[in-house]
């Protein structure tokens, strides 16, 4: 009983000190999940540098957006020569009647062929 007697009388007397260090930790724990956690400042800094590099990815694109849009509208306003011109080169479309000569690609080397096939 006596041992009853003082474990409670050294809790009673030390209720505060036991509270702040209860406290203490806590707090400590509350800090470190804020720091730390799943949704914590380093998280939040992550995500903070994708949504900027992101943004640059959607600055570069509506530029190239605003470029091709800049020469579709120059194409539109030019005479038809620049647009069958561009048609020739781009995208090798010809007139119907025309005639349009390749050049063959050249024979390899037999070789060369056996060597790259030893090689393998």
């Amino acid at each position: 009983m006596l041992s009853i007697r003082i474990a409670g009388g050294w809790f009673f007397a030390m209720r505060r000190v036991l509270a702040t260090v209860g406290i203490g930790v806590f707090a400590v724990f509350i800090g470190y999940k804020a720091v730390v956690g799943a949704n914590g400042m380093r998280v939040w800094q992550a995500k903070r540098a994708e949504v900027q590099r992101l943004q640059k990815e959607i600055d570069a694109a509506n530029a190239a957006h605003e470029r091709l849009q800049r020469e579709t509208d120059r194409l539109r306003e030019a005479d038809p020569g620049t647009i069958e011109k561009e048609a020739r080169e781009r995208l090798g479309l010809v007139r119907p009647g025309e005639h349009v000569l390749y050049q063959p690609a050249s024979n390899p080397d037999p070789a060369q062929v056996a060597a790259n096939a030893s090689r393998k």
